[in-house]
C-alpha cells in the first residue's frame, strides 16, 4: 500500500496572498483537514471522541514549503505512519496536485493521545492500535520521507 490519501481539495481564492499563491497558514489547515481524516480512519471520530473522552492533540509539527501552491490547484494530501507507541503518533503528510507524484509541501507531525477529562496521557485503545499496526504493516516498504526528522537552524559558522 502507498501513503494513504486522506485529504483532497480545490485551492480557493480565500486561501491565497497578492501574488496567487497558497497561503503559509493554509497549507496547515489543509494538513489539519487530513489529521481529521486519519483519526476517522482509525476509529477516532467525533462519536468515539465524545463516547471515550479522549482525542489526539498535536504536540509538535514541522512544515516545509517546498513549490508554489496555485490558486485552482486540485490538491491531494497523502499521509504515512512513521512511528507509533501506546500513546503517541508520528506521521508525515505531503501534498501533492491530484494524482500527481512531486511533492509541493510536507508536514510532519507527534501527536498525543489525550484523556480529556485531564487532560492528561492516555494509551489507544486495543482497536485504534490494531488499525495502526495494519496501516504501518501496508507502508512496510515505503522509505522514510525526505523531510522527516529535520532541524531548523543555520548552518556552522565556518
Amino acid at each position: 500500500m502507498p501513503t494513504l490519501t486522506t485529504y483532497q481539495t480545490k485551492i480557493i481564492p480565500d486561501w491565497v496572498d497578492y501574488n496567487g499563491h497558497l497561503r503559509d497558514a493554509f497549507y496547515l489547515l489543509i494538513f489539519s483537514y487530513a489529521t481529521d481524516a486519519l483519526m476517522d480512519r482509525l476509529g477516532m471520530d467525533s462519536n468515539n471522541r465524545e463516547a471515550s473522552g479522549n482525542s489526539l492533540f498535536t504536540l509538535e509539527l514541522h512544515l516545509n514549503y517546498l513549490h508554489e501552491v496555485k490558486l485552482d490547484a486540485d490538491v491531494e494530501v497523502h499521509t504515512q505512519i512513521i512511528a507509533h507507541d501506546s500513546k503517541r503518533l508520528h506521521l508525515y503528510h505531503s501534498l501533492h496536485l491530484v494524482g500527481g507524484d512531486k511533492e509541493l509541501a510536507g508536514n510532519e507531525q507527534m501527536l498525543l493521545h489525550v484523556d480529556l477529562a485531564g487532560p492528561r496521557s492516555a494509551p489507544f485503545n486495543e482497536e485504534t492500535l490494531d488499525k495502526l499496526q495494519a496501516i504501518v504493516a501496508e507502508q512496510t516498504d515505503l522509505p522514510t520521507p525526505d523531510y522527516v526528522g529535520r532541524v531548523i537552524a543555520l548552518p556552522p559558522k565556518k
